[in-house]
């Protein structure tokens, strides 16, 4: 296969997965529309038609497969709240693979007070 068969092969497929969730997200979406009003979950932002592509559906879960007829893994979220859902998402499983619990770092982490000693430094600095 040519180096140029090879990149129409990829851009089919790449297309064709792009066409396939559009159509997948695009069932879930209208019948969620259906459901809720068209507000922000979040930030309580109301929409009409005007700016309603601005309006996304999020899965509870994660999980775009688990879509039920009767929405309860949905909510409807503006492009802004969705996207700092996500980004509040991507943060948690960072600091999990870090270790992070509750907050606090883990006794094997670095644990430098810089400034412990300060007082002393600037008292000694006077004299």
């Amino acid at each position: 296969m040519s180096p140029e068969e090879k990149r129409a092969h990829t851009d089919r497929m790449i297309a064709d997965t792009l066409r396939q969730r559009q159509q997948r997200e695009a069932g879930y979406r209208e019948q969620a529309l259906k459901l809720y009003p068209w507000i922000c979950g979040r930030c309580a932002r109301e929409f009409t038609r005007d700016n309603l592509q601005q309006l996304t559906v999020h899965h509870r879960d994660h999980n775009h497969d688990n879509n039920p007829k009767d929405g309860s893994n949905w909510e409807l979220l503006c492009l802004y709240c969705h996207d700092n859902e996500h980004a509040r998402e991507l943060d948690a499983d960072a600091a999990r693979q870090a270790g992070v619990v509750d907050g606090k770092s883990p006794k094997n982490r670095a644990s430098a007070q810089p400034f412990a000693n300060l007082k002393e430094l600037l008292t000694k600095g006077k004299n």
